[in-house]
C-alpha cells in the first residue's frame, strides 16, 4: 500500500490540551450519572448542573476525545437532504420541529460560547448542500422548498464560493462551525470548578435500573444515581434493542492548509461521490485548514487506506496545490427512521435516558440533546420531545430498514464463520497488516506492527459475537455486525462492546 498523506491524527486533539480528570476510585452518589463524556454526554451534564443538581460524569477514555474528537465539527441545521425526507416520511411538522431543535442548538452555543467566554474559533456562516450532476438538481429543488416550509432561511443558488461549478446548491443562512474540543473543554473545566465531578479512564460496565440506579465501574466501583443519562454514542446496553435499529458507518478525514483567499466561504457537502463535506478552520500562520469528509463505509468494510487515498486525490484536484497534512476517520450511527434517539431509554425506563443515532449530524445534535435530556429530567417541557422519543416506532416506516440491518448483522454472523482463514499462519501476517488465522483450531485476530511484533487476540467480537476485520490503514480490528472497535492489543476502542478482545498466545494457544 501506498503511503498515506498526512499525520494520522485529529486537528482537533492534536491543537489542544490532553485531559487528566482522575479515575474514579471509590464508590459515590449523585443525583445524575451520565455515562459518556462526548458532546451529547458533556452538554447534558453542563444543563444538568446549572439546575443545582449534583452531577458525575464517567468517561471511559478522556472526554471530548472520542468520536467527538474527530468530527468535522459543522453546526449546522442544514444535514444533506433531511426537510424533503422528513416532510415525506413524518410529516410537515415533523420537519419543521426538527429545523427548530436544530437552530436552537446553534444560538445555544452562541449563547454559551458569548456567557463563559470562550475562544473556540466559532464562525457563523451560510450551510450548502449541492450537487454537480444537472440531472440532480430535482433533489435540491424539493429540499430548498421542504427547508423554506420549515421555516428555514433556504434559498437556490447555482454559484458558490467553491472553486468548481455546481449544479444548484440549497443555501442556508446562519448556521455556525467551530473548534469542538475548545468549546467543550472551556465547558468541563468551568462545569468541574462549579462542582461537577468528571472521572476519565473510568468504564462502566453494568447497569440496575430503579430509584436510585446503580453504576458498576470496571474496577468494582459502584455510582449510585437518581438518574442515568447513557451518551456513549453507540448504548453501551442492549436492553433497548437498539442495535436492530442502529447502523453505524465511518468516513474518511483529510486535512490541508490553505490561504485564505482559497476559503470557499461557508459549509458544503454532497452526497455525490460517496459523500463530500467541505469546511475550513483557522489554522496557523494566518492561513485556513481545509478540512474534507467522504467515503462513507460500514465499520469492518475492508481497508481504508485505498479510500484515503481517493479523498485526498479528490482533494488536491478540487483544490489545487494543496498537500495534505492530517487524516483521520469519524464513526456514526444512524436511525432506522432518520431521527435522533433522544429521551427515556426504552418502554419501562423511569429513570434511564439515552442519546443516539445522530447520523453524521453530532454537533447540533449533541447540544441538542443535552437541552432536551435536562429538560426531561428536570420535568419541563420542549416541544420536540416526542419528535426524538427513543421508544418511538413506526412499524411500517421502519419493517424494511430493521429488517435490512438484522440481515446484514446475520450475513456476518453466520456467514464470516464459514470463510477459511484470511491467512494460514502466524507467519504470513506481514509488518503493518492483520489477518484472520487459525491457532490451535481457534479464530484468532492476528496483526503484526510495524516493529515485525505480534500481536494476537480473540476475533470474536464481545458484544454479540461478530468476527471481526482489520483496518490497515487506521491498524484496528472492527466489527461489521455494529462498529465496536479494538486495538491490537484488544482494548475496547468504541463501543458497544465494553470488555476488550481476549489475548491469544500464538506460540501457546
Amino acid at each position: 500500500m501506498a503511503a498515506l498523506p498526512g499525520v494520522p491524527e485529529s486537528y482537533w486533539v492534536e491543537s489542544t490540551p490532553t485531559t487528566s480528570f482522575p479515575s474514579l476510585e471509590q464508590d459515590i452518589t449523585a443525583d445524575v450519572a451520565v455515562v459518556g463524556g462526548g458532546i451529547a454526554g458533556l452538554c447534558a451534564a453542563w444543563e444538568l448542573s446549572r439546575t443545582g443538581r449534583s452531577v458525575v460524569v464517567l468517561e471511559a477514555d478522556r472526554v471530548a476525545g472520542g468520536v467527538t474528537g474527530y468530527t468535522t465539527a459543522k453546526l449546522s441545521v442544514q444535514h444533506t437532504l433531511i426537510y424533503a425526507r422528513l416532510r415525506k416520511s413524518h410529516g410537515e411538522q415533523a420537519a419543521r420541529l426538527y429545523a427548530q431543535s436544530q437552530q436552537d442548538a446553534v444560538e445555544h452555543v452562541f449563547a454559551t460560547a458569548a456567557e463563559l467566554g470562550i475562544d473556540c474559533d466559532l464562525e457563523r456562516l451560510p450551510a450548502y448542500t449541492y450537487v454537480e450532476s444537472g440531472g440532480e438538481t430535482e433533489q435540491i429543488t424539493a429540499e430548498v422548498e421542504a427547508a423554506q416550509q420549515a421555516g428555514l432561511p433556504a434559498s437556490l443558488v447555482t454559484r458558490t464560493g467553491l472553486p468548481f461549478d455546481v449544479a444548484a446548491a440549497v443555501r442556508v443562512e446562519d448556521q455556525a462551525q467551530f473548534h469542538p474540543r475548545k468549546f467543550l473543554l472551556a465547558l468541563v473545566r468551568r462545569m468541574a470548578d462549579d462542582g461537577a465531578r468528571v472521572f476519565e479512564r473510568t468504564r462502566v460496565m453494568g447497569l440496575e435500573e430503579g430509584r436510585p440506579c446503580r453504576l458498576a465501574c470496571e474496577n468494582g466501583t459502584t455510582v449510585t444515581a437518581g438518574d442515568v443519562v447513557v451518551a456513549t454514542h453507540y448504548p453501551i446496553f442492549d436492553r433497548a434493542l437498539m442495535f436492530s435499529r442502529l447502523e453505524p458507518r465511518r468516513e474518511l478525514v483529510v486535512a490541508a492548509p490553505i490561504p485564505p483567499e482559497q476559503d470557499p466561504g461557508g459549509m458544503y457537502i454532497t452526497s455525490e461521490h460517496n459523500t463530500r463535506s467541505i469546511r475550513t478552520t483557522p489554522y496557523r500562520d494566518g492561513q485556513r485548514l481545509l478540512i474534507v469528509t467522504g467515503e462513507t463505509a460500514d465499520p469492518g468494510s475492508g481497508d481504508a487506506g485505498e479510500r484515503f487515498q481517493r479523498l485526498a486525490a479528490w482533494t488536491r484536484d478540487r483544490f489545487t496545490g494543496t498537500q495534505i497534512s492530517h487524516r483521520w476517520a469519524a464513526q456514526d450511527n444512524t436511525s432506522t427512521d432518520h431521527l435522533p434517539y433522544v429521551g427515556h431509554f426504552h418502554p419501562g425506563a423511569k429513570h434511564v435516558y439515552v442519546a443516539t443515532g445522530f447520523g453524521g449530524w453530532g454537533m447540533s445534535n449533541g447540544v441538542m440533546s443535552g437541552k432536551l435530556l435536562s429538560a426531561l429530567i428536570t420535568g419541563h417541557d420542549l416541544p420536540w420531545a416526542e419528535l426524538y422519543d427513543p421508544r418511538r416506532l413506526h412499524p411500517l416506516r421502519e419493517a424494511g430498514p430493521i429488517a435490512k440491518l438484522q440481515a446484514k448483522a446475520a450475513r456476518h454472523l453466520i456467514g464470516d464463520r464459514l470463510r477459511p482463514s484470511h491467512a494460514d499462519s502466524v507467519d504470513d501476517v506481514a509488518p503493518g497488516s492483520g489477518a484472520i488465522v487459525r491457532i490451535g483450531g481457534r479464530r484468532c485476530a492476528v496483526s503484526r506492527d510495524a516493529a515485525g511484533v505480534v500481536h494476537a487476540v480473540s476475533a470474536t467480537c464481545t458484544h454479540l459475537g461478530c468476527v471481526v476485520a482489520f483496518n490497515q490503514a487506521e491498524q484496528t480490528w472492527e466489527c461489521p455486525c455494529h462498529g465496536s472497535r479494538f486495538g491490537p492489543d484488544g482494548a475496547v476502542l468504541h463501543g458497544p462492546a465494553t470488555r476488550p478482545l481476549e489475548p491469544v498466545d500464538p506460540d501457546n494457544p
